[in-house]
Protein backbone atom coordinates (compact mmCIF):
# COMPACT_ATOMS: atom_id res chain seq x y z
CA UNK A 1 0.00 0.00 0.00
CA UNK A 2 2.82 2.26 1.03
CA UNK A 3 4.17 1.60 -2.56
CA UNK A 4 1.25 2.30 -4.55
CA UNK A 5 0.87 5.55 -2.79
CA UNK A 6 4.42 6.67 -3.20
CA UNK A 7 4.04 5.93 -6.98
CA UNK A 8 0.79 7.90 -6.85
CA UNK A 9 2.23 11.04 -5.49
CA UNK A 10 5.57 10.61 -7.98
CA UNK A 11 2.90 10.18 -11.13
CA UNK A 12 0.60 12.89 -10.19
CA UNK A 13 3.71 15.27 -9.83
CA UNK A 14 5.30 14.03 -13.11
CA UNK A 15 1.55 14.85 -14.67
CA UNK A 16 1.09 18.08 -13.39
CA UNK A 17 1.98 20.88 -14.04
CA UNK A 18 3.06 23.96 -12.06
CA UNK A 19 5.47 25.98 -13.97
CA UNK A 20 3.03 28.35 -15.94
CA UNK A 21 4.57 31.64 -17.23
CA UNK A 22 3.59 34.65 -15.94
CA UNK A 23 4.41 37.76 -18.30
CA UNK A 24 4.94 41.09 -17.28
CA UNK A 25 4.98 44.53 -18.72
CA UNK A 26 6.17 47.59 -17.24
CA UNK A 27 6.38 51.46 -17.70
CA UNK A 28 8.79 53.78 -18.58
CA UNK A 29 9.37 54.40 -14.93
CA UNK A 30 9.57 51.18 -14.27
CA UNK A 31 6.06 50.55 -12.52
CA UNK A 32 4.58 47.31 -13.44
CA UNK A 33 0.70 47.49 -15.35
CA UNK A 34 -0.31 44.45 -16.17
CA UNK A 35 0.55 40.55 -15.34
CA UNK A 36 -0.95 37.88 -17.91
CA UNK A 37 -0.79 34.04 -17.39
CA UNK A 38 0.76 32.83 -20.94
CA UNK A 39 -0.60 28.99 -21.28
CA UNK A 40 0.88 27.99 -24.72
CA UNK A 41 3.97 29.88 -24.27
CA UNK A 42 7.14 28.35 -24.79
CA UNK A 43 9.80 29.21 -22.41
CA UNK A 44 12.95 29.18 -24.56
CA UNK A 45 13.93 32.13 -26.33
CA UNK A 46 12.62 33.28 -30.26
CA UNK A 47 14.89 33.59 -33.18
CA UNK A 48 14.21 36.76 -33.48
CA UNK A 49 14.82 37.96 -29.81
CA UNK A 50 18.41 36.53 -30.06
CA UNK A 51 21.47 39.35 -30.20
CA UNK A 52 24.80 38.42 -31.92
CA UNK A 53 28.05 38.97 -30.69
CA UNK A 54 29.56 42.08 -31.93
CA UNK A 55 32.13 40.26 -33.79
CA UNK A 56 29.51 38.57 -35.38
CA UNK A 57 27.31 41.49 -36.93
CA UNK A 58 26.74 42.15 -40.47
CA UNK A 59 25.98 45.68 -42.23
CA UNK A 60 22.66 44.91 -42.37
CA UNK A 61 22.09 44.12 -38.82
CA UNK A 62 22.89 48.15 -37.62
CA UNK A 63 19.97 50.60 -37.53
CA UNK A 64 20.18 53.64 -38.69
CA UNK A 65 17.54 56.41 -38.21
CA UNK A 66 17.94 57.06 -42.42
CA UNK A 67 20.03 55.52 -45.67
CA UNK A 68 22.08 58.63 -45.59
CA UNK A 69 23.02 58.98 -41.60
CA UNK A 70 26.18 58.05 -40.91
CA UNK A 71 25.05 56.37 -37.10
CA UNK A 72 24.43 52.79 -37.18
CA UNK A 73 23.90 50.78 -34.23
CA UNK A 74 22.98 47.99 -32.59
CA UNK A 75 20.34 46.51 -30.70
CA UNK A 76 17.84 49.00 -29.64
CA UNK A 77 16.25 47.97 -27.51
CA UNK A 78 19.52 47.03 -25.72
CA UNK A 79 19.84 44.31 -22.34
CA UNK A 80 23.76 44.80 -22.13
CA UNK A 81 25.84 46.46 -24.52
CA UNK A 82 25.23 48.71 -27.15
CA UNK A 83 27.72 48.94 -30.38
CA UNK A 84 27.64 52.04 -31.89
CA UNK A 85 29.68 52.68 -35.61
CA UNK A 86 29.98 56.01 -37.64
CA UNK A 87 32.06 57.14 -40.36
CA UNK A 88 34.92 59.50 -40.96
CA UNK A 89 33.62 62.11 -42.67
CA UNK A 90 36.97 64.60 -44.07
CA UNK A 91 38.68 66.17 -40.32
CA UNK A 92 35.00 66.01 -38.86
CA UNK A 93 35.91 63.11 -36.24
CA UNK A 94 33.38 62.43 -33.42
CA UNK A 95 35.34 64.25 -29.97
CA UNK A 96 33.47 62.29 -27.54
CA UNK A 97 30.02 60.42 -26.17
CA UNK A 98 27.36 61.20 -24.26
CA UNK A 99 25.05 58.91 -22.72
CA UNK A 100 22.08 60.84 -20.79
CA UNK A 101 19.07 59.64 -18.62
CA UNK A 102 15.41 61.05 -19.10
CA UNK A 103 15.95 63.64 -16.48
CA UNK A 104 19.00 65.24 -18.10
CA UNK A 105 21.77 63.35 -16.16
CA UNK A 106 24.81 62.69 -17.68
CA UNK A 107 25.24 58.75 -16.95
CA UNK A 108 28.65 58.04 -19.03
CA UNK A 109 31.24 59.89 -20.96
CA UNK A 110 33.57 58.91 -23.67
CA UNK A 111 36.15 61.17 -24.61
CA UNK A 112 39.52 61.18 -27.13
CA UNK A 113 37.58 59.56 -29.92
CA UNK A 114 39.74 61.19 -32.87
CA UNK A 115 40.17 58.12 -35.34
CA UNK A 116 38.34 55.98 -34.13
CA UNK A 117 34.76 54.77 -35.58
CA UNK A 118 33.02 52.75 -33.02
CA UNK A 119 32.40 52.66 -29.43
CA UNK A 120 30.72 50.11 -27.34
CA UNK A 121 28.83 51.19 -24.43
CA UNK A 122 27.63 49.22 -21.48
CA UNK A 123 24.19 49.18 -20.42
CA UNK A 124 23.63 46.08 -17.74
CA UNK A 125 24.05 48.50 -14.66
CA UNK A 126 20.88 50.93 -15.97
CA UNK A 127 17.23 50.43 -14.91
CA UNK A 128 14.69 50.04 -18.02
CA UNK A 129 14.51 52.89 -19.56
CA UNK A 130 14.59 55.21 -22.32
CA UNK A 131 18.15 56.98 -22.98
CA UNK A 132 19.64 59.32 -25.08
CA UNK A 133 23.11 58.89 -26.69
CA UNK A 134 24.79 62.58 -28.19
CA UNK A 135 27.73 62.13 -30.62
CA UNK A 136 29.41 65.63 -30.28
CA UNK A 137 31.98 66.42 -33.39
CA UNK A 138 35.39 68.23 -33.46
CA UNK A 139 33.01 71.16 -35.42
CA UNK A 140 30.75 71.73 -32.83
CA UNK A 141 27.86 69.34 -34.31
CA UNK A 142 25.67 67.32 -32.48
CA UNK A 143 23.88 63.83 -33.15
CA UNK A 144 21.62 62.02 -30.78
CA UNK A 145 19.46 58.52 -30.91
CA UNK A 146 17.49 57.33 -28.64
CA UNK A 147 17.80 53.94 -26.97
CA UNK A 148 15.78 51.77 -25.32
CA UNK A 149 16.84 49.32 -22.77
CA UNK A 150 14.95 46.03 -21.93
Amino acid sequence: MKQFILCLLLGCSILAKAQDKIKFEYDLAGNQIQRSLCINCSTSKTANEKTKEITALEEEDLQKFSSEDVISYYPNPVKEELYLQWELIEDNDVSSIQVYGLNGQVLQSFSNLERKNNQNIAFQTYPIGMYAVVLFYKNGEQKSIKIIKK
